[in-house]
């Protein structure tokens, strides 16, 4: 998908399961966004990943470079 289509997640945006920061969306074809934090998405993501007309947007990499200490 176009990036400007799929912006980047917030700190705004919540998972829709437990409220903490969502680091995945998933796209559906009807339209529906469905928003995860990094526990639960994993949980979903491969059953996600089946469906032939959902887009994921995974940004699990930020979780990484914010663990980084600063120098």
């Amino acid at each position: 998908m176009n990036a400007t289509l799929t912006p980047e997640l917030t700190t705004s945006d919540r998972c829709d399961r437990c409220g903490a920061q969502a680091y995945i969306r998933a796209s559906l074809g009807d339209g529906l966004h469905l928003l995860f934090c990094a526990h639960h998405g994993r949980e979903h993501l491969d059953k996600l990943r089946a469906q032939d007309d959902v887009a994921i947007l995974d940004e699990t990499h930020k979780l990484e470079q914010e663990e980084t200490p600063a120098v």
